[in-house]
């Protein structure tokens, strides 16, 4: 959320800002004329309560006759403190609803631009491989294996789900643990096991709610909401809380599957497990002083980044857009791993693995995240940022298209043997 100091203060930045991710002016000048209500309302309604107090306490300096009149007068008074305090709360309700709609400015690095074609590519590692014979689509080598059994997903829970069976289930636990073992061990992060289910507020706290919730899974009548990440409870364990400095940075890993409605992709990547109501991922979050959130987000993407590296799958970094980016970040660069056959017979693509991203105070205004800089100073909100580290199924979309063989067999990456008991490839035997 804006802090509503800077709508007030400096409302042709945020106008223009605001522009760039496709909010109307008209928007923020409406923002403007409720807050203005708003305060005029307030400093009425302590005018007159003011007004009242002292009146009432003057009370026992009149006549009985004259004390039934002001009591008659005092009471409309009191009516009338009522319907304006009434009025202020709707107000107000509208205006905070209104803000919650805002997105988050953003950084001024961030490309202007309304389809990923805008990206900027920052750098690339690593060359696609070359193949001596035609390459594979992911799904037809995890038929062939016997690891991936799509049909069968389908039939248990419906389209875009699927099962992973023998070496595939193992290659997936695989991938997970040694992306755990690599943030917690090499990187220092905390890991945490959430709850995968979590409270309406937590995702008021960090923007899915209210605007997206047709994408989100919910139990109605317990009120839970699925994570569709886990960037939703490990943002949230510090939600209603003043740090100390000298916690700062926080940063945790966490493992959680996610659960996304898909309904903005619908008609997209309908073969094969590129897009899944069901995935895994490995999340990184982040809690640090505003001065040092700018660096953080460069580690956390290096960490990402390293990921992609040990299990030698070529990636670029791009530069996420402002019609592409996560509506509340202030900028973004996602990773992309290359997948050779991912789109059949059309070829390969980039398959997005990671993204990376900074909030700002954006998220720890809505979840109220405070530090203080210094012993008795006054709390500040802190930046958050998040990023994957990665992402499933792509990964192991990767793996099976880059590392498949001539005769059908995938070859195991080296950094995951250790993993699966020494296993060096997945053959139909497997």
């Amino acid at each position: 959320m804006l802090d509503i100091r800077l709508i007030r203060e400096q409302p042709e930045r945020v106008i223009a800002g605001l522009g760039r991710m496709g909010v109307p002016r008209e928007e923020i000048e409406t923002i403007r004329a409720i807050d203005a209500q708003v305060r005029a309302l307030k400093t009425e309604v302590e005018q007159k309560r003011h007004e009242l107090n002292a009146a009432s306490k003057a009370l026992g300096r009149l006549s009985p006759e004259e004390r039934e009149q002001k009591r008659a007068e005092l009471r409309q008074l009191g009516d009338t403190i009522a319907a304006l305090d009434a009025q202020r709360e709707e107000l107000e309700r509208q205006l905070h609803h209104r803000m919650l709609l805002l997105p988050n400015i953003p950084d001024e690095r961030v490309p202007d631009g309304t389809s990923e074609a805008d990206n900027v590519i920052v750098r690339t590692w690593g060359t696609p491989r070359t193949f001596t014979f035609p390459p594979k689509p992911h799904w037809e080598i995890g038929a062939q294996l016997g690891i991936l059994d799509i049909e069968r997903g389908i039939k248990i829970s419906g389209s875009r789900f699927y099962v992973l069976r023998g070496a595939g289930a193992a290659l997936q636990r695989a991938l997970i643990t040694f992306m755990l073992d690599l943030h917690i061990y090499q990187h220092k992060h905390l890991e945490v096991y959430p709850p995968f289910m979590v409270k309406q507020e937590c995702l008021i706290g960090t923007g899915q709610l209210p605007k997206f919730a047709e994408n989100l899974y919910h139990d109605a009548e317990e009120d839970y909401w699925f994570v569709p990440t886990a960037e939703v409870p490990v943002t949230n364990l510090h939600r209603e809380e003043i740090l100390e400095a000298s916690q700062l940075p926080l940063r945790y890993v966490a493992y959680t599957p996610c659960f996304r409605r898909e309904k903005m992709s619908a008609g997209r990547d309908v073969r094969g497990i590129k897009r899944g109501h069901q995935f895994d991922k490995v999340e990184m979050v982040r809690f640090c002083a505003p001065e040092d959130s700018d660096a953080e987000l460069e580690i956390m993407l290096q960490e990402a980044e390293e990921v992609c590296q040990k299990l030698e799958l070529p990636y670029r970094v791009v530069l996420v857009c402002t019609g592409e980016k996560g509506e509340f970040n202030a900028i973004q660069y996602d990773i992309e791993v290359y997948a050779p056959a991912s789109k059949g017979e059309e070829g390969g693509e980039w398959l997005e693995v990671s993204s990376c991203s900074n909030f700002r105070d954006f998220q720890a205004r809505r979840a109220n995240i405070r530090y203080r800089p210094a012993p008795g100073a006054k709390p500040e909100f802190v930046h958050t940022l998040n990023g994957s580290g990665l992402a499933l199924p792509r990964v192991l979309i990767a793996i099976l298209e880059n590392y498949q063989n001539e005769d059908g067999s995938v070859t195991i990456p080296p950094i995951l043997r250790p993993y699966l008991h020494g296993l060096e490839r997945i053959e139909a035997s497997s």
